[in-house]
């Protein structure tokens, strides 16, 4: 019989619950302990799962109780150090959306997870939806043909975060579902906001990802909507999708619908647009909890050392997304363009691998000079002698 995977998840507030409930009800796991600073919702929760260990001391968590793998649904700015203290623990870990303040913090937790062999998931819960599997499915089979544009909408009243704004808040949802779709990594971002209650924290932006080929992504995001709206439109050259999760059944309609352009013509007379209107279809979808889709992956990731749908690598390309909109904020919407990002990152890691560990990657183009110097002397003195001088 297969060992029971035992995991305990940290921070009992808006999402740890739902974490909880989840993994709790999966065979293959021990739900062994949770763990908030809140007193008064760990005894509400013992009233509901009293076999599970509550605990308000973290270092107990990662140390007392013998886990496997490491839950974190904390506020952002405790994912980087609840995180990182998990890993060097030796523990498989799980972190909710965004994985974390910057991708500088991204990037150390993927490189310890990678060092000591464990495995690093992000909690981008739509990828594994059963309408977003449904949408890649058609996408990839290329039913809708090239797609143009995707716009995205998620919209409600609420809830105000004091650490993050809207776009990091609501965003990273509607971004990973479309890097998942198009299957790339946009080339510009482009974002405006507004902050009309709480200063210096959007709560309404407008977010614009510029992909190859003409393609963009435009995500607006708001805890200022009196409707709950969740919906989002790809846009085909063939045909085009509109995905409303907040739908009970027919969360994915296809349009048979696009327009085209005459391919020739010798006068403007000639130049006509074709309109082409047909039929509306709802595929059928199979009703699943896309949360404890997720979580059951996050343990088979485990079980069979594999990199999760949602790994480390893909947190951190979402958070370099929400790095550049906040820089694109404080420029007024201006484009910013994360091709220079990821050179940067590129040119970092060169710095730090020519340094053979040092901890200071600033020094390396200084020592390589050095060591291009001394090279150079070396080869100068063996040439001489060869010459006889």
């Amino acid at each position: 019989m297969t060992r029971k995977l035992k995991v305990g998840v940290v921070g009992c507030g808006y999402w740890g619950p739902n974490l909880i409930r989840n993994f709790r009800s999966l065979p293959d796991c021990q739900l062994k302990i949770m763990c908030d600073l809140s007193q008064q919702r760990l005894m509400h929760l013992k009233t509901l799962y009293p076999e599970v260990q509550p605990s308000m001391d973290y270092d107990h968590m990662l140390n007392g109780v013998g886990l496997d793998a490491v839950v974190i649904a904390t506020a952002v700015k405790s994912h980087y150090p609840m995180a990182k203290a998990s890993l060097l623990a030796g523990k498989h870990t799980f972190i909710e959306k965004p994985m974390a303040s910057s991708s500088e913090q991204c990037e150390e937790l993927v490189e310890i997870a990678q060092k000591n062999g464990l495995v690093l998931m992000i909690g981008h819960t739509f990828l594994y939806s059963p309408a977003v599997r449904k949408i890649r499915e058609i996408v990839a089979s290329g039913d809708i043909g090239e797609i143009r544009y995707i716009c995205a909408r998620r919209l409600n009243l609420g809830l105000f975060q004091k650490d993050i704004n809207v776009a990091w808040d609501l965003a990273p949802h509607d971004i990973s579902i479309i890097l998942s779709v198009i299957g790339e990594q946009p080339i510009t971002v482009n974002c405006r906001g507004s902050a009309h209650i709480t200063r210096g924290i959007e709560d309404v932006t407008t977010m614009c990802l510029g992909f190859a080929k003409q393609r963009t992504a435009i995500i607006q995001s708001s805890w200022l909507d009196p409707r709950k709206v969740r919906e989002m439109t790809i846009v085909g050259s063939k045909r085009m999708i509109v995905y409303d999760d907040v739908a009970p059944l027919e969360k994915i309609r296809i349009f048979d619908a696009r327009v085209e352009s005459p391919p020739h013509y010798d006068t403007f007379a000639e130049f006509q647009y074709a309109y082409h209107y047909g039929d509306m279809y709802v595929p059928y979808i199979k009703q699943e909890e896309p949360l404890k889709t997720e979580c059951q992956h996050f343990l088979d990731c485990i079980r069979h050392g594999t990199s999760p749908l949602s790994s480390g690598k893909q947190g951190l390309e979402l958070v370099r997304i929400l790095e550049a909109s906040t820089k694109s904020l404080e420029k007024g919407g201006a484009p910013v363009e994360l091709a220079d990002a990821r050179k940067e990152d590129t040119r970092l890691e060169a710095a730090k691998v020519s340094t053979r560990g040092t901890e200071f990657p600033v020094l390396a183009p200084r020592l390589a000079a050095k060591r291009r110097t001394l090279q150079n002397g070396r080869k100068l003195r063996i040439k001489l002698r060869v010459n006889g001088r």
